[in-house]
């Protein structure tokens, strides 16, 4: 299973959208567009799971730095939770937050 990070996307973008872009490739297994919690509004990134290694390597190969909807694409390889830098905050300065 190959998860796959894209990012740079148009809040118009929809999951089909994406779905479609990447079957071209292969066997789309899921697609998610990330929404903020408390709006709901896209925030400009998602995931997409393919089922074999090489299509979604490919589809990394052919899709990063495509235009879709405007944006260029930002489509590599997602890293696992772990391997991700913290997202800042939780810094204070003279006591206040």
């Amino acid at each position: 299973m190959k998860n796959i990070f894209v990012g740079n996307l148009s809040f118009g973008t929809t999951e089909d959208t994406l779905r479609s872009m990447f079957a071209s490739y292969g066997a789309v297994e899921r697609v998610n567009i990330v929404t903020d919690r408390d709006s709901g509004q896209p925030r400009g990134f998602g995931f997409i799971e393919m089922s074999v290694d090489t299509e979604g390597n490919a589809a990394i190969n052919a899709l990063n730095g495509k235009d879709l909807d405007g944006r260029s694409l930002n489509v590599n390889e997602a890293r696992p939770k772990g391997d991700r830098a913290s997202g800042g905050g939780g810094q204070r300065r003279n006591n206040r937050w």
